[in-house]
């Protein structure tokens, strides 16, 4: 098996798309780990397991009919798998095993068999202390863009799921990159405010676009410069369509963007860009935070 990807948007050829199987009974809310699950479980709304399935497996049939292989973890009873992207990240030819909450550790014996063919030193695995969870990270052609959280935050938030430590070790990991961190807004009680991770607020496609909503970002400065690197090409969300996960998209190639059929402002603006865009429900699986590139782990894109 070969890993190759050093961009969010070159030709798509492998992914790992999570599985809903046997994700267990309903968390309790001293189970759940984010926000807008949470509300979904006050609101006897929490997504049903057959649902999350059905959608999961809209997106593998289109994913296919574009000559995609899709593969998909190895099922472990009553352990939630949907979101397959936290479990790793491929940068270059190497997959980073990351460091995600002691909650979701388990879900890297589902990803590891998919993987035997990799040879054991382009896994890498940051050591204890430094957390990384792969909605955080995005290599763009020679930078990788990293959501994090600085030591006060991290300590006081369980939906603080990258630290300084994790962006220090990509860095030493990486050194013909330049990592660049974003400091993330987060709450742990309201939804609409926290930015569970960087692709949760960001999405950047290949022509030099992006939409994002700039309050994830919890530095102005950080804001600004996004506002100036793609100053013409920003399309900005507001709180309620982040909290739809109308951030977390997934290009296939860099004329093709997976999209879900009720973001209806942002998929207009993707068709003005001149992108194709193609559509599926996840609305279900987004009930617990997360939605397309979340569900997927790209393992190689074309160089």
């Amino acid at each position: 098996m070969k890993l190759h990807a050093i961009n969010e948007w070159s030709p798509l050829r492998q992914v790992v798309v999570g599985t809903g199987a046997s994700m267990g009974p309903e968390p309790t809310m001293e189970e759940a780990y984010d926000p807008k699950s949470k509300e979904h479980l006050v609101a006897g709304t929490f997504p049903r397991e057959e649902d999350v399935s059905d959608e999961l497996e809209g997106l593998v049939h289109i994913l296919e009919s574009r000559g995609i292989q899709v593969l998909r973890p190895q099922n472990i009873e009553n352990l939630n798998q949907v979101f397959a992207r936290d479990v790793g990240v491929v940068i270059d030819d190497r997959l980073v095993m990351t460091r995600m909450i002691s909650d979701r550790a388990e879900e890297w014996e589902g990803i590891a068999p998919l993987l035997d063919g990799v040879p054991d030193h382009l896994v890498l695995q940051p050591p204890v202390g430094a957390r990384i969870e792969g909605g955080d990270v995005m290599p763009m052609n020679g930078e990788l863009w990293v959501g994090y959280s600085k030591p006060d935050d991290f300590k006081s938030f369980t939906s603080a799921r990258t630290n300084e430590a994790g962006l220090d070790w990509l860095a030493d990991q990486f050194p013909a990159w330049n990592v660049r961190g974003f400091e993330l807004t987060k709450s742990d009680v309201d939804p609409r405010i926290n930015a569970l991770h960087l692709d949760c607020c960001l999405s950047v496609l290949s022509q030099g676009h992006a939409i994002v909503h700039l309050n994830g970002l919890k530095r102005e400065s950080d804001r600004l410069w996004i506002k100036d690197h793609f100053k013409g090409r920003l399309f900005e969300v507001d709180a309620n369509q982040m909290y739809h996960m109308q951030c977390n998209l997934i290009s296939t190639d860099p004329h093709h963007v997976m999209s879900c059929p009720e973001f209806s402002e942002v998929n207009a603006q993707l068709e003005v860009w001149g992108y194709e865009v193609s559509v599926t429900s996840l609305f279900e699986t987004s009930k617990m935070e997360g939605l397309l590139r979340c569900v997927t782990l790209p393992l190689f894109r074309e160089p």
